[in-house]
């Protein structure tokens, strides 16, 4: 089953928040924690985490905060994901994983790192910018992983 971490959900809820300001300036990390009821630390570790990356630049100062570093539709789902938990996996081994003692004779280590594949391309066919022009959440599911709507996301 493939499950998000918290801090990769809030990676993306910062994302799509920033998304939707795109060109009217900055965010904080106490105001997008406070919108989304977050905690501010947790919050703030996530966007420094993504500036480092490179998916946000930041600016200091009264009128500083937070803003995509390029344009929403260029930053992937994918790219907000691996950014935060690194690559994706959907086993404990890898190609590479010769420690596995079942790495000689295992035979779904393959087909699973070709499901693998298709999951990785299927984040990455979905932007930012995307994620921001879907309808609001309803305000019973507000509490909800944003990905929690998607079959099989948790």
């Amino acid at each position: 089953m493939l499950r998000l971490s918290k801090k990769a959900d809030y990676a993306l809820i910062a994302m799509k928040h920033l998304a939707l300001r795109e060109g009217h300036g900055s965010s904080s990390a106490r105001e997008i924690a406070e919108q989304y009821s977050i905690p501010v630390e947790l919050m703030a570790k996530v966007l420094q985490r993504l500036a480092r990356r490179g998916l946000l630049s930041s600016q200091q100062g009264t009128r500083g905060g937070y803003h995509l570093s390029r344009d929403s539709e260029t930053i992937s789902v994918a790219d907000v994901i691996q950014a935060i938990d690194g690559p994706l996996t959907v086993t404990a081994c890898s190609a590479h994983d010769e420690r596995c003692g079942q790495f000689a004779t295992c035979n779904v280590r393959d087909p699973l790192w070709k499901i693998r594949e298709r999951i990785v391309t299927a984040l990455a066919t979905c932007s930012v910018s995307e994620m921001a022009s879907e309808s609001p959440v309803p305000a019973v599911a507000a509490h909800a992983s944003p990905l929690s709507s998607l079959p099989d996301a948790r």
